[in-house]
């Protein structure tokens, strides 16, 4: 089973290569999206080094002067996406867009420098990201956090990775409509409407655009003029992760200014963090900044923060509250609890479960010496692709494929999981 499925998964990571980037699916995402390219990256390195190292490479080319990594590179024309560079209008020599995503890049880069074969040629190009990534995290804290929390605030819910999450409903409320250009969705040509987020919230998503984009994109004002403000755990602890990985990998090549910076933020990160813990759900839980409350719904973002280094306690009570979890649905991870109201197990982050989320929470929960639900998620991700093929994401109750289908991302995955299966669990 196990190398006709790396077969399938390294077929369809050739299918969405354009030889210096990957798209994730062709037709519905049909560009360089950030978190994507990392992740990507994993699974390229079991068959191709070199290409593993381009893709990030390639992302980087792209990074604002200002050190920002934006969430889309528009390498080429496509008419058939909205919202394309027109609307951006970021003025980039590459056209991008203004805002970024999960920073999986420093645990990227450090996983790949760890498992490459010719070390002198990976020390070589992890040596010249390492200033690129630690520009990009010094960006984080200057622009996404200006009181010093420690912890950094999403300004735009596309930048969680997690578009359409419970999580921004509240928030959303206080995003208006007014004024917004008329504008036609292209998402709704290549997948089901009733899996993607409505109308409503796009109109939301294209009006913080346009504020943005009326700011010149001007990174030392978003924070404060965007009505959206939330603290995301898991995206935080995508962050933590990625400093404290970026931090030892900056060690390893005599760059010790850069390790100690990283490893500062890394501290400061997962003590703060500890202001997100609900003893009441078992997990951590968004902040709304904004509002100055948390945000009272137990969704996967709480989850994906074991990804990070934390307290052993924490990790032991995210296992748990898996485990009950998994008595809900019949595969690990839903992005929304099963027992919840709100909870969608086919719409767009409001209830299906998606590998990289269960890749990285298992990830955390192994080094955290969790290794029975790490097993179970494992386990799961590979009984979805066997009965849904290569999906986007999978309803967590019935297994069903949604989104894009020979998604790339999903393919890494697979391959991560199968040749990795005994650091996981």
């Amino acid at each position: 089973m196990g190398h006709s499925l790396i077969d399938h998964a390294v077929d369809i990571l050739n299918k969405n290569d354009q030889r210096t980037y990957t798209v994730p699916t062709h037709g519905l995402y049909p560009f360089q999206w950030n978190w994507d390219s990392c992740l990507v990256a994993l699974g390229q390195s079991y068959f191709d080094e070199a290409r593993a190292w381009t893709e990030i490479e390639t992302l980087f080319a792209s990074q604002w002067d200002d050190g920002l990594v934006p969430h889309i590179i528009f390498h080429k024309d496509d008419p058939g996406y909205f919202p394309g560079p027109d609307v951006w209008q970021t003025g980039q020599p590459i056209p991008t867009s203004g805002i970024t995503q999960p920073p999986v890049a420093g645990f990227a880069v450090r996983r790949l420098y760890d498992r490459a074969k010719d070390k002198a040629q990976a020390a070589k190009q992890a040596r010249a990201l390492l200033p690129k990534i630690d520009a990009w995290h010094d960006w984080f804290f200057r622009c996404r956090d200006p009181e010093g929390t420690g912890l950094v605030a999403l300004i735009h819910p596309w930048e969680s990775g997690r578009d359409n999450s419970v999580d921004w409903d509240d928030a959303f409320d206080r995003v208006p409509t007014e004024g917004v250009e008329p504008f036609e969705r292209r998402d709704l040509m290549h997948a089901d409407a009733s899996h993607r987020p409505t109308q409503a919230q796009y109109e939301r998503y294209i009006y913080l655009v346009q504020l943005f984009r009326d700011l010149g994109w001007d990174n030392t004002k978003l924070h404060n003029a965007s009505p959206f403000q939330i603290v995301d755990p898991g995206f935080n602890g995508i962050l933590i992760r990625s400093c404290a990985d970026l931090a030892d990998l900056a060690d390893a090549l005599g760059e010790p200014e850069i390790a100690a910076r990283n490893r500062a933020w890394a501290k400061a990160g997962s003590a703060a963090m500890e202001a997100l813990w609900s003893d009441a759900y078992g997990q951590y839980l968004c902040y709304d900044r904004k509002a100055g409350r948390p945000v009272d719904n137990p969704s996967v973002a709480g989850l994906i923060a074991a990804f990070a280094p934390i307290p052993q306690k924490r990790a032991d009570r995210i296992g748990t509250r898996i485990k009950n979890m998994g008595e809900d649905v019949k595969y690990l991870v839903p992005s929304q609890p099963a027992d919840t109201a709100t909870f969608d197990g086919k719409r767009y982050w409001r209830g299906p479960a998606w590998l990289i989320v269960n890749y990285m929470i298992s990830d955390g929960l192994a080094h955290a010496g969790q290794h029975d639900v790490a097993e179970r998620i494992v386990n799961d991700s590979l009984s979805l692709i066997e009965a849904s093929g290569f999906a986007e994401y999978y309803d967590p109750i019935t297994g069903e494929g949604c989104g894009g289908k020979a998604f790339s991302w999903t393919a890494a995955m697979v391959i991560e999981f199968l040749t990795r299966s005994k650091e996981l669990v």
